[in-house]
């Protein structure tokens, strides 16, 4: 779901710069997301990585300036696209991909490397990735920071008034996509299985997830299922304290400058965790109902320390990672239909 979510985003974005742009998804037709993508799609049995054979034909039918990998890809798909003209951009959201990008002969693919998180939590470029990249001449490596909707007024208000909570009154509770991890099958469970105990004692409770439904005896639950990216920011915004799974939801959340409470639900997350909470800009919490529910309290209870985390947060000043995609895009993009032009 993190990336889909991002490309979707980098597509609106890319959509609203260059109005005349055709953009076209290859998706999974098993995702939960994808009959309701919004833009031209090819739908695969499984993962686009494992069906290079129709990607490369619709490459080779489509020939797109531009192809962006998400955290997936095989080497002849790449070669495909280098061999059509295309500019190759590969982000990469997990230090396997990380490797892979790193590989000489995908370095020479690749023009763009976008690292899906801070260089705090990412790691800096260590010195072979310097050597090789001073080498190789290419790619351009950046860092995506976060993918965040634009603050929204007007949206914020719309959003809340559908919450039934007013700003900086309730806790958000978000676990995620929903999709199984090894080890933590059972988490968007235990998410709400928390989300309905601190509403039942009395803390109004937002639930942006699977599987909620409306309970009339408990005032302070309010469940809302899946939310477009956009309005689940202006929640964010508006939260006194997120609780969040350890994904682009975490650092969503301390973009917005909200004191978040981080619960792996993946076992990359562990350490994505760790290193927002030496940052200070998070607390970590048990994938378990009562660990969850006794860090919130904790929070809420104490507002000096909730409060430092959120100034902390928004001290990172973390990037806004749809705005370095487009300014990306555009120098690959805008110098060669310039030339054509002229």
């Amino acid at each position: 779901m993190g990336e889909y979510a991002r490309s979707l985003a980098i597509a609106r974005a890319a959509s609203r710069r260059w109005p005349g742009a055709a953009i076209h998804f290859v998706l999974s037709r098993e995702a939960p997301y994808a009959a309701d993508a919004p833009y031209p799609k090819t739908l695969l049995a499984s993962s686009p990585t494992f069906h290079s054979a129709a990607v490369i034909e619709l490459l080779e039918t489509w020939r797109p300036d531009v192809v962006i990998f998400d955290n997936a890809g095989r080497t002849a798909q790449l070669r495909a696209a280098r061999r059509l003209g295309a500019r190759i951009v590969y982000i990469s959201a997990r230090r396997r991909q990380r490797r892979k990008a790193f590989r000489w002969r995908w370095m020479r693919l690749i023009d763009e490397h976008w690292i899906a998180y801070p260089e705090f939590i990412a790691g800096g470029a260590g010195l072979l990735e310097r050597l090789k990249l001073r080498l190789a001449g290419q790619p351009t490596l950046r860092y995506l920071d976060v993918i965040l909707s634009d603050a929204d007024p007007a949206q914020r208000d719309v959003v809340l008034a559908r919450a039934g909570c007013a700003a900086d009154t309730f806790v958000l509770v978000v676990p995620g996509g929903g999709t199984g991890h090894p080890g933590a099958h059972d988490a968007v469970n235990q998410f709400m299985a928390a989300a309905r105990a601190l509403a039942a004692a009395g803390v109004p409770t937002v639930y942006v997830g699977p599987g909620a439904t409306a309970v009339d005896a408990e005032p302070n639950w309010h469940p809302q299922g899946p939310l477009p990216q956009a309005e689940l920011a202006e929640l964010m915004r508006s939260a006194r304290l997120i609780i969040a799974n350890g994904g682009s939801t975490l650092l969503q959340a301390i973009a917005c400058g909200t004191a978040c409470i981080a619960v792996p639900i993946a076992k990359d997350q562990a350490e994505r965790i760790r290193r927002c909470v030496a940052a200070g800009a998070a607390q970590a919490a048990p994938l378990h109902t009562d660990g969850i529910v006794q860090a919130a309290r904790g929070l809420l209870q104490n507002e000096a320390q909730r409060a430092a985390l959120a100034e902390r947060a928004r001290h990172l000043g973390l990037a806004d990672g749809v705005k370095v995609a487009i300014r990306a895009l555009g120098d690959l993009v805008e110098p060669a239909h310039e030339t054509m032009g002229a």
